[in-house]
């Protein structure tokens, strides 16, 4: 009997699903352009894009190079392609926590490419995906790399690291049950030692990032608190061994304690941060520490409350933390920290990252102009793409959208992507 491997099931799909990128010239007219969040928006503009890459950026509609292929936007704004800090791929919402036992890889796989499709045909064409199994992800990223099927580019954190018994460590099944588990997720430390060890083989699994949890979860089972939940020597070594490596780390984090001792460790990225205080987001400010809110998150477990699907428990923090919504974002504003756009897909439906928009207008006090500038020049840099995604430039990458209005006034028409480009290939 012949077995079908978890590569050969992703292989099959893509080679179903991809429209190849070839070396093809195309040339788009826009009726306005916006290259940059902080530059003046062009009027009608041809962008030339050959293998993947931005040719160039003129005034004006022209034929281009002969033979091209032209792409017509009349009416529409074009813009750079969207970017998501904070993603789960391998994730569905509402999932029952028991599925840890049963899924497959294969079947993690399988969520990982219809998510990943999704994703971008929202017009999001670059993702952190920061918490995910090790072995569909690895096999996800390779495959969009390759370009085998409509997708998202993907950087990808691995398995979250998570202290034993806290937010990212299973809980709930029986001792011989999460003996399996445990080796098959091997995401949990305790002490300096153990936790540098972990960073240093997931950077070998591939990833590009660290994720860890620096305090408990609200959609966790186990954990009974939001507070710190790796001691300030763990986080210290985490972060000292991940930048050894050369790679960032990003940190869960709702309670403020959690978050300025995650900050004071040296991590790139705060993830929620709900509780942050005034003091804490100073002290953020000073190390050059982002913000990633996720609010969306937050509304979307919401949106499940008193049907069922949470414990009571959870119920419970889910409640707790929806009366601080948009605190921590307020706060980091006003002390002049950089806030990075990130929703947390995987807790809501993926598709719907564009919601973020105006949640952050409405909860962080943003203008149109700075929510979207979150997710495109600062996302970027957080990411350190800034010279390859982000914005329209000669030599960058041809990921952009299409919307009807002006984003720059009402981001939320970014819920309505009326046609994407991801590196050179048009979306179906």
């Amino acid at each position: 009997m012949r077995y079908v491997t978890l590569a050969a099931l992703v292989a099959a799909l893509a080679v179903m699903s991809a429209a190849p990128v070839g070396a093809q010239t195309r040339v788009i007219h826009a009726e306005r352009v916006i290259t940059d969040p902080a530059a003046a928006p062009m009027g009608r503009t041809t962008i030339t894009e050959t293998d993947g890459k931005i040719v160039s950026i003129e005034p004006g509609w022209n034929a281009g190079p002969a033979g091209a292929e032209v792409i017509e936007l009349p009416g529409k704004t074009v813009m750079p392609g969207l970017i998501d800090t904070h993603v789960h791929l391998g994730f569905d919402p509402g999932g029952d926590w028991w599925r840890d036992a049963i899924d497959t890889d294969e079947w993690t796989a399988m969520v990982n490419v219809k998510n990943a499709k999704k994703t971008v045909e929202a017009g999001f064409t670059t993702v952190r995906d920061v918490g995910n199994d090790p072995r569909a992800s690895a096999a996800l990223v390779r495959a969009t790399r390759e370009g085998w099927f409509e997708a998202p580019r993907v950087l990808w954190a691995g398995m979250p690291l998570s202290p034993i018994g806290g937010h990212a460590d299973v809980h709930g099944f029986r001792p011989e049950v999460m003996a399996v588990l445990d080796k098959h997720n091997a995401n949990t430390c305790t002490g300096a030692v153990e936790c540098a060890a972990l960073v240093r083989r997931t950077v070998r699994e591939g990833a590009d990032w660290i994720k860890i949890m620096a305090t408990g979860g609200v959609l966790s089972q186990g954990d009974k608190s939001l507070g710190q939940a790796f001691t300030d020597e763990e986080m210290k070594s985490i972060v000292d061994t991940a930048r050894s490596l050369g790679v960032h780390v990003a940190a869960h984090a709702h309670a403020d304690q959690g978050v300025r001792a995650a900050t004071l460790a040296g991590v790139d990225t705060i993830e929620h941060g709900t509780f942050i205080s005034p003091e804490t987001a100073r002290i953020m400010k000073t190390h050059g520490t982002v913000l990633v809110p996720t609010l969306l998150a937050f509304k979307g477990v919401g949106e499940g409350l008193g049907k069922g699907i949470y414990t009571p428990a959870v119920e419970a923090k889910i409640r707790m933390t929806l009366g601080h919504l948009g605190e921590g974002c307020r706060n980091a504003r006003a002390a002049g920290v950089t806030i990075a756009f990130g929703t947390d897909s995987g807790v809501t439906a993926h598709g719907r990252n564009a919601e973020e928009f105006g949640l952050m207008e409405d909860n962080c006090g943003m203008s149109a102009k700075e929510a979207l500038a979150t997710a495109t020049t600062t996302a970027a840099k957080v990411l350190g793409m800034d010279q390859q995604i982000g914005k329209l430039a000669p030599g960058y990458s041809a990921d952009m959208v299409a919307v009807d209005g002006d984003p720059l006034k009402d981001a939320r028409i970014l819920q309505k992507v009326e046609w994407v480009m991801a590196r050179g290939q048009v979306i179906d």
